[in-house]
């Protein structure tokens, strides 16, 4: 009898998996491969890739320790212009698990102090020097210091164990929607880091890259479509306060940055400049332009010099890049905003609406689970804009569903202009519409009933200090009634159609 032998399948050996990255880990992992290399250019100097990351743990220690003091109040306020302590900020929060909440400096403080409540802020790095609100929250030994002088606190190593996670909220950042308030849209430190990724395909961005940022850091377009992307690529970053043609032209000549980020209203003031037709653009391998409809005459101005104008499609709920152009599509398909990015997808929901999904998405809205239910549709985001594929896989936007108003690209919600404009005296109904302009693109119209009381000047003077000024109504338009639909709802198409006429 002969004997019989079993094999048994062996046990799979399991294999340790490495932790998943955090922001922090990421930056720090890019910081040990060139420590020296310089990280920063801004108004106060340069800043090397070492210097970035020991200021950035020293702000998470007085962080933590701000937090520490108010349990409930876990965020931290960034209100200055573009600046390495913006980056710092961000970094610092990472370390120490909490989450930066960008604020627009244009606001004005009425919006900012809603803000430091609704995010629950414990500490605002405040980079003017002036004297904020008193309900406006600023740690004691930030506020002492000031922006500027923060790059000067000790730069050796901050001892103790990153707390932040993949998971973790890392920003917050606030868009205008079609309710009068804005919402808070929560980034994870994951969804940030596959951000990062997109970009980095995108416009293939190296250790190599020099990077012009002249877009504001508040919003996740001038933060996340390549700045902190390339700073975790190892680039260095080039940063203006805020965009200033002249100080373009100069960083032309002076820095030969390989990429920037543009809008509309940035782009027409470029190539309008005096300096246009002579400037040096041979440095410029690419750049990108979002945030509205690129109109086809700028995106050719720039591409018949020799820069490829890379369309990115996204919002502030997607960290933002969901769609974009590659250079190929960009000078073959102009006017396009390309194909799904890396690991993000898109599809076409009810009524042509564009519908997105990927690791980079929100988690939700902070304090608002109600329109954070309402703005996903079986895991997909809706986007609330109307777009269309092409037959070879491109797509195109062609609407938005939202009633949005983009002003120099600048998302301003008519809702929450009309909350201030039917408190005005003598407003009986109201409704806030886009009148097109040549400069802004698209600037607030204000469209009233007039009653008993009211005066036109003193309604446009009454925003002031309560909405920011891209927000502000430039002209009022008196009408007897607002055509409305059969539920009762403004008619907009038809206030349209007959300011037009």
């Amino acid at each position: 009898m002969s004997a019989k032998i079993i094999a048994f399948p062996s046990r799979p050996r399991l294999v340790p998996q490495p932790p998943a990255p955090t922001l922090w880990s990421a930056f720090e992992e890019r910081v040990a491969r060139n420590p020296r290399k310089r990280a920063v250019r801004d108004a106060d100097g340069s800043m090397t890739y070492v210097e970035l990351l020991n200021l950035s743990a020293q702000l998470s220690r007085i962080f933590l320790r701000e937090a520490e003091k108010q349990p409930r109040r876990r965020n931290i306020g960034m209100l200055g212009q573009n600046s390495a302590v913006h980056l710092a900020t961000l970094l610092g929060c990472a370390r120490a698990g909490l989450a930066m909440v960008p604020i627009n400096w244009r606001l004005a403080e009425e919006e900012w102090c809603w803000q430091a409540r609704d995010a629950a802020m414990c500490a605002v790095v405040e980079g003017f020097g002036h004297r904020m609100p008193e309900d406006f929250l600023i740690a004691d030994e930030i506020s002492a210091i000031g922006q500027s002088s923060i790059r000067m606190l000790p730069r050796e190593p901050v001892a103790g164990a990153e707390l932040g996670s993949p998971d973790a909220t890392a920003l917050i950042g606030y868009t205008s929607g079609t309710t009068g308030r804005p919402k808070g849209a929560m980034l994870s430190q994951a969804g940030l880091l596959a951000n990062a990724r997109n970009s980095q395909a995108l416009f293939e961005i190296t250790a190599d890259d020099r990077v012009l940022t002249m877009l504001p850091m508040f919003h996740v377009g001038g933060l996340n479509i390549q700045t902190v992307p390339a700073l975790l690529a190892g680039a260095e970053i080039i940063l203006h306060q805020k965009f200033d043609a002249e100080s373009f032209f100069d960083a032309l000549t002076q820095h030969r940055p390989t990429l920037t980020l543009l809008v509309p209203a940035v782009m027409k003031a470029l190539v309008s400049h005096p300096r246009w037709a002579s400037a040096d653009l041979s440095s410029l391998r690419a750049a990108g332009a979002g945030s509205s409809v690129v109109p086809l005459d700028l995106i050719e101005a720039f591409q018949s010099r020799g820069v490829p104008i890379q369309q990115v499609y996204g919002s502030t709920e997607t960290a933002p890049i969901a769609i974009a152009q590659s250079r190929e599509d960009a000078m073959v398909a102009p006017g396009s905003i390309g194909r799904p990015v890396g690991d993000s997808a898109a599809r076409l929901g009810a009524g042509g609406e564009i519908q997105l999904r990927g690791p980079n998405l929100m988690s939700g809205y902070l304090n608002d689970p109600v329109a954070t239910a309402a703005s996903f549709e079986d895991g997909w985001f809706r986007s609330g804009d109307i777009g269309r594929v092409d037959a070879e896989g491109r797509w195109w936007f062609t609407d938005r569903l939202k009633h949005l108003i983009i002003s120099g690209g600048e998302n301003v919600s008519p809702a929450e202009v009309e909350r201030v404009l039917a408190a005005m005296p003598g407003v009986v109904e109201c409704a806030v519409i886009g009148k097109p302009d040549a400069k802004w693109g698209e600037v607030p119209l204000a469209v009233v009933v007039a009653g008993p009381g009211f005066n036109a000047a003193a309604v446009l003077a009454g925003f002031e200090g309560q909405l920011a000024r891209f927000k502000q109504p430039r002209e009022v338009v008196l009408v007897e009634a607002l055509p409305r639909t059969a539920l009762g709802k403004v008619n907009l198409p038809a206030l349209r159609e007959l300011l037009l006429d």
